[in-house]
């Protein structure tokens, strides 16, 4: 099971759901502290800016980004709960969760999985670079860009709070 949250909500929920792994997706990663109770091994950091478009100054995400998260995601047991996070919980931690749980469930409707994100975090707005560079990855021709259209915005706020990704 993934669960998503904020940077700030990251110990907490680490300790409610007994992750094992840990996904960090934003920029300034060396100011996230690893919960003890996660091994070393079992926690990427992933360093990108939210932006869905080169900017001066910041760095965009970019297929060298996805494919370390895919290749994380993949090598995870499943034996106890990954969290993602990011710095909101909003939109790079979202898009990231959308991308393991289609990377997870290749035959798995991304509509179906963009809907159970919608249900569970009205102001999820997974980032659209992110989740373009993971269709091109996964060989979703498109899917996945189409289901965040059918999910629609998410509703505004400064942080998100945390929620869960079936896997199944």
């Amino acid at each position: 099971m993934l669960h998503v949250c904020s940077l700030a909500a990251l110990p907490e929920i680490v300790k409610a759901t007994g992750a094992s792994h840990i996904l960090t997706v934003m920029a300034n990663v060396d100011q996230v502290l690893r919960p003890a109770s996660v091994l070393e091994a079992n926690h990427l950091k992933v360093s990108m800016d939210d932006i869905t478009e080169h900017m001066d100054g910041f760095v965009a995400p970019a297929d060298h980004h996805i494919e370390r998260v895919l290749n994380f995601v993949r090598n995870w047991d499943r034996s106890a709960p990954m969290v993602v996070h990011c710095y909101a919980g909003i939109s790079r931690s979202t898009a990231s969760a959308f991308a393991a749980a289609c990377a997870l469930n290749p035959h798995r409707d991304e509509i179906e999985i963009a809907r159970q994100i919608r249900a569970r975090s009205p102001i999820a707005s997974p980032n659209r670079l992110i989740v373009s560079l993971a269709d091109k990855a996964l060989g979703r021709e498109g899917r996945m860009l189409r289901a965040l259209d059918e999910m629609g915005p998410g509703s505004m706020t400064v942080e998100g709070r945390p929620f869960r990704v079936d896997l199944e």
